[in-house]
């Protein structure tokens, strides 16, 4: 019997056209946070409504050694409400061809879902799932190449990580492994912990920016519309918010309140604020 199912969609590229006058906007969540699904499935279609260019989805683990407490609670939530691999694909599936504009990478970490699904099944339910790109999280060194063919071979995009502070030959490394983009970890420590630092991100950005290497996001300690400015000027092609964002779910729901609502409502003031500064004479154009 003929396979019917749809074929995955052909990769797109990240943050096209951005870069220090228009640096984009990524966005992490945990899958299932909030619930049940159909609220979940719903914040990821406004987000695409708003224009936000990127979703980090995680599938959720426990105890993460990267993550600060906000995102770490919200991976419980998530894992307390049944949210696993199959649950975390199947609500990308049904979004995804809803989406017209935000590109989707799936976070998943190594030992607790990639290593028991397997490397290649697990690229291929990605792909098929709709994701437009892949992270794995926490992979040991001896895992990372059959990683790395696994999602060649499913024709999946891969993002690269590094820190600003690891060594030059590390940087190189990573940004000549990523065919999605580089994740470029402001500095060490957990998520939501201290501000990038612009002295320690200028260099480092500066030796990136060359033809031929993917487009670089930053991450950890991006909280505001000035700081996703800020990342641009810098030489960066978007910014990466978690924690804030994750953080305003959080005290939407402790309140009663909607955390869709609360959630849109802070990603919408970080693009309309965004666009209002580039849109003054003293910065670069910004087209909103």
């Amino acid at each position: 019997m003929a396979d019917t199912r749809a074929a995955p969609p052909a990769p797109r590229p990240f943050f096209p056209g951005r870069g220090p006058g228009d640096p984009g906007l990524a966005v992490f969540l945990n899958a299932g946070d909030p619930g049940p699904p159909e609220r979940f499935e719903e914040l990821l279609l406004r987000l695409d409504g708003l224009g936000v260019d990127c979703l980090e989805l995680a599938v959720p683990f426990p105890d993460s050694v990267t993550d600060g407490p906000v995102i770490r609670r919200s991976a419980r939530r998530a894992l307390d409400r049944g949210t696993d691999l199959a649950a975390a694909l199947g609500m990308l599936a049904r979004v995804r061809p809803r989406l017209r504009h935000t590109r989707v990478a799936l976070l998943a970490d190594w030992r607790h879902t990639v290593r028991p699904a397997g490397p290649e099944p697990f690229m291929r339910q990605v792909r098929e799932a709709g994701a437009d790109a892949v992270l794995v999280h926490g992979a040991p060194p001896l895992a990372r190449p059959r990683c790395a063919e696994a999602a060649r071979e499913a024709g999946l995009p891969t993002v690269a990580t590094c820190y600003a502070s690891s060594p030059p030959a590390v940087r190189e490394e990573a940004a000549r492994s990523a065919s999605a983009y580089l994740y470029l970890v402001a500095h060490y420590g957990r998520s939501g912990s201290a501000a990038p630092d612009p002295e320690a991100l200028r260099p480092v950005l500066a030796g990136l920016a060359r033809p031929g290497v993917a487009p670089v996001a930053v991450g950890f300690g991006v909280r505001t519309a000035a700081d996703v400015r800020a990342m641009g000027r810098l030489g960066a092609d978007a910014a990466i918010v978690g924690t804030a964002l994750v953080g305003r779910l959080e005290e939407a729901q402790l309140a009663g309140r909607d955390p869709v609502a609360a959630a849109e409502h802070f990603v919408r003031d970080l693009l309309r604020s965004a666009a209002r500064d580039a849109a003054s004479p003293s910065t670069n154009g910004r087209n909103a």
